[in-house]
């Protein structure tokens, strides 16, 4: 074997391990949180509304620093945009552990910072380095995705117990920082593996913004993160409220996230071998609408409904991830398809729990909450049936036409990129 091919072999497998370590450090952050805030407002003694603020941070820090990804990406490169990412989420980690509470919120701002470009970023990954392998990949980093925020949340008490509140935070930055250093390297190697090159495909500066197709896959992926974020934070109270216990409903909420977990590696496969993801979106519609449903009319079945929910939830985030992918033709537009659908979805997605906080309010009850969700199962179903079409974005130019291409018309714009190009 020639020694330029093992060291390309060497350089995949080190990319491989770089893509395993970014996907399990973009959810620990955040899950490992959650269960230690009693603690947290009585060590700082914080106001209701700033645990409220410190528990929806997060999330809208993926949606505002999710459009920053695309183009520092296109002027640095993927590669170091990812290394910087992982530093930033470092750093955002260890500061939220210091005994203040402007370092807990400063420090929560920076790791979702770090977390968004991230986020945006894994499906350029997996589409520059890994294109014949989107599927697996993509399931696999869901998986660890999954897998990194469950057990985060489950060692949050046990660690605080043992160490201390500090300890607990803290020891996020161990990964975090493993993966910067794993990434590194792959930044220098893509700094001097970068040639200008002529680029025969769609204009770089042309907007998604007049893609309809884009714009489908965005409301997805936003209707997706809504409801299963408005879910995390409100279903354990509206299991407590059908008569369950808390511990229980906690634990309910605990077996849906580890039924999500293979999930999330056999739906982009699933959704890779298909021509058209169209059935999988019905699919998934209809096993939610079962869930919720279920939920309405027979709370006395609450763990039947809770597995059902945890099968519609944990096939409808990778869907919606996988689709990025999918209906992307370069990694270039995969960056910035991914930028614009976490921008827009993941600021929905910090609406959904307040929003469903505020008609429970209102209402006195979860019947109205669980109806509204119903409800918008019908545009979430409507704009997956729209992203899962087999096409491709294709960004509108000067011209400003905007229409997307289907997969057939445009094989040439599917070529890996050339190994000297311009990440992004």
């Amino acid at each position: 074997m020639k020694t330029s091919h093992v060291i390309h072999r060497l350089a995949r497998l080190w990319a491989l391990a770089g893509l395993m370590l970014l996907a399990l450090n973009l959810r620990a952050a955040i899950s490992g949180i959650s269960p230690i805030l009693g603690r947290l407002q009585d060590t700082f003694h914080l106001t209701g509304t700033q645990v409220s603020v410190l528990t929806t941070l997060p999330v809208l820090c993926l949606g505002v620093f999710a459009s920053l990804a695309p183009p520092i990406a296109r002027r640095i490169g993927t590669e170091t945009t990812v290394t910087a990412a992982l530093v930033i989420l470092t750093a955002g980690i260890l500061l939220r552990a210091f005994p203040s509470p402007w370092a807990l919120f400063a420090g929560t701002v920076l790791a979702g910072a770090g977390i968004a470009l991230g986020n945006v970023l894994l499906p350029a990954v997996i589409k520059r380095h890994f294109a014949t392998r989107i599927g697996s990949l993509t399931g696999l980093a869901m998986m660890l995705m999954a897998a990194g925020g469950a057990v985060a949340a489950a060692l949050a008490i046990p660690l605080a117990d043992t160490a201390g509140w500090r300890i607990a935070l803290a020891v996020w930055a161990l990964p975090a920082l493993l993966a910067a250093l794993t990434w590194g390297p792959l930044a220098v190697r893509g700094h001097r593996r970068r040639v200008p090159l002529p680029d025969t495909r769609p204009d770089p500066t042309a907007s998604l913004l007049r893609s309809p197709l884009a714009w489908a896959v965005a409301a997805f992926l936003g209707l997706v993160s809504l409801m299963f974020y408005a879910l995390m934070a409100w279903l354990p109270e509206i299991m407590h409220a059908d008569g369950y216990e808390p511990a229980e409903a906690g634990l309910m909420v605990s077996v849906m996230q580890i039924i999500s977990i293979p999930l999330g590696f056999a739906v982009p496969v699933v959704a890779t071998r298909m021509a058209t993801q169209r059935p999988l979106v019905t699919a998934v519609a209809a096993t939610k609408a079962a869930a919720l449903a279920g939920l309405l009319l027979a709370p006395e079945a609450g763990w039947v409904w809770i597995c059902v929910l945890g099968v519609a939830t944990g096939s409808a985030f990778p869907l919606a991830f996988t689709l990025l992918s999918l209906r992307s033709p370069t990694p270039q537009i995969a960056a910035r398809l991914s930028g614009m659908a976490q921008t827009g979805g993941y600021l929905i997605a910090g609406a959904g729990p307040l929003m469903i906080g505020l008609l429970h309010a209102v209402t006195g009850g979860w019947r109205t909450p669980l109806l509204l969700l119903l409800v918008l199962l019908v545009p979430e179903a409507v704009f997956g049936l729209l992203a899962g079409r087999p096409a491709y974005v294709h960004p509108g130019g000067h011209s400003g036409t905007g229409s997307d291409l289907p997969v057939q018309a445009a094989p040439h714009l599917c070529r890996p990129a050339h190994p000297g190009a311009r990440g992004g």
